[in-house]
């Protein structure tokens, strides 16, 4: 969320940010509102002063509290005034009834149309229209040249007992599946590698809510454009939905707190089970393993002081955790700059890390690392009080560490063999008993 302060002096930059983002937005309808927001607040304002006043003159006309001067001492002419005075009185009353009626509904449609204002993006986010159009700013690792038949993920997982995408399917419907075995141990494995190696750099370790009420969804800026990605308890409290990253609980944390300057930055990492509905993406990488509803993620999440400066170094900072994590694995990868048509709602600026898929052909998205300056602070109300005193919201940022069973797909697919094995990496092999080979599994 922006201040409304800043949108009244930016317009044109709202428009071209809406523009570039390519979300529908009006901003001389939110500018509307907010006009005839105030011009009811200031009418309510006066008439409420004029009650005030009534108030007390009415009390002297009926004898009370009577000041030398104040009331007229004819009797006749008391009662007039005040007959004049409760009839004036009974007018405002009906306006102000009006007028609070007509004002909690501006209200309303002033909330809800704040709540779709776009993150500026910043300068350097280059501009283009869709994911076709992010800027590679990197690469890393070598792209592996079989001198054999590869097979995909999916045809390996279920020669070796690491995977079954049918029996998902039949019990939970499509992008479903059941890890088993050494899919398991190594989905098990990439997870607590990364968990590892942010507890190491410092980040404090948290077990998280992953079902959440409305207002982290809202205030994380997940609601209301994404709201139909989200799963609903629809048999539970109104509000309650499951979280489609552990970002939501990390960064909802604080909500409604102020924090003291001098306990920032504050540096979370979760591990959570993760849900998406994936609407919109019928008949859109339904094979294998690559886009499912239901996944485990560990994600880091930065609160830091409100200055861009600090935003900017703590962005390259945690991207830097995730790259090392993708390095000790030795996966190539690259990193791209996302464009601005590709940013969500609240995203000033957001790398992406895609790693080398040989059944895609292609990098494939496995890390997103964004930065949202005070945007989701705002709408979680969280803020921290400066060295002078002085309230101030907050900056946050976030970013996959490790995301599984995709991280899978690069794992298996590069470190096959010509006789269908799976050499398991250096990395993962204290975590997963010492085991260096998946063969086929026999009996």
């Amino acid at each position: 969320m922006l201040d409304i302060r800043y949108i009244r002096q930016n317009p044109d930059m709202i428009r071209q940010a809406a523009a570039k983002k390519r979300f529908d937005f009006n901003v001389d309808e939110l500018i509307a509102l907010d006009d005839r927001r105030r011009q009811l607040q200031q009418e309510l304002d006066g008439l409420r002063h004029e009650q005030k006043k009534a108030g007390e003159l009415i009390g002297q006309l009926r004898g009370k509290g009577r000041k030398k001067g104040g009331v007229p001492a004819d009797a006749a002419d008391a009662e007039a005034r005040l007959s004049q005075t409760l009839k004036r009185m009974e007018e405002v009353k009906a306006r102000c009834k009006a007028l609070e009626e007509e004002a909690q509904k501006v209200q309303r449609d002033f909330d809800a149309l704040m709540l779709r204002v776009p993150q500026v993006p910043d300068p350097d986010a280059p501009v283009g229209k869709d994911e076709t159009e992010n800027v590679e700013v990197k690469r890393w690792g070598e792209v592996r040249k079989f001198d054999f038949e590869p097979k995909d993920h999916a045809t390996l997982g279920a020669a070796l007992g690491m995977i079954d995408i049918d029996r998902g399917v039949k019990l939970a419907g499509s992008r479903s599946y059941f890890l088993l075995g050494a899919g398991t141990l190594m989905h098990q494995a990439v997870l607590r590698l990364a968990f590892d190696l942010m507890i190491e750099r410092g980040f404090v370790p948290m077990t998280v809510p992953v079902i959440v009420r409305e207002p982290a969804m809202t205030g994380t800026g997940y609601f209301p454009l994404g709201r139909e990605q989200a799963y609903e308890m629809a048999n539970e409290d109104p509000g309650l939905f499951l979280v489609g990253t552990a970002e939501v609980s990390l960064t909802s944390y604080h909500m409604d707190e102020v924090l003291d300057v001098q306990d920032l930055p504050r540096k979370y990492v979760g591990m959570s089970s993760c849900f998406r509905r994936e609407a919109g993406t019928y008949g859109k990488d339904t094979a294998g393993i690559y886009r499912i509803h239901q996944f485990d993620k560990v994600e880091q999440v930065v609160i830091c002081r409100g200055d861009v400066d600090e935003s900017k170094r703590w962005h390259q900072a945690i991207l830097e955790n995730a790259e090392a994590v993708v390095q000790k694995l030795e996966l190539p990868y690259r990193v791209v700059a996302v464009c601005t048509g590709d940013l969500g709602i609240g995203q000033s600026f957001k790398y992406d890390i895609e790693t080398w898929m040989p059944s895609r052909n292609a990098y494939g998205e496995t890390h997103s690392a964004s930065r949202f300056y005070d945007f989701q602070a705002r709408r979680l109300n969280m803020r921290y009080r400066d060295a002078d005193g002085k309230l101030q919201f907050c900056h946050t940022l976030n970013n996959t560490v490790i995301a599984s069973p995709r991280i899978l797909i690069p794992i298996m697919e590069l470190y096959q063999n010509a006789d269908g094995s799976i050499t398991v990496p250096q990395a993962l092999r204290p975590y997963m008993g010492g085991m260096e080979r998946i063969g086929k599994v026999t009996g």
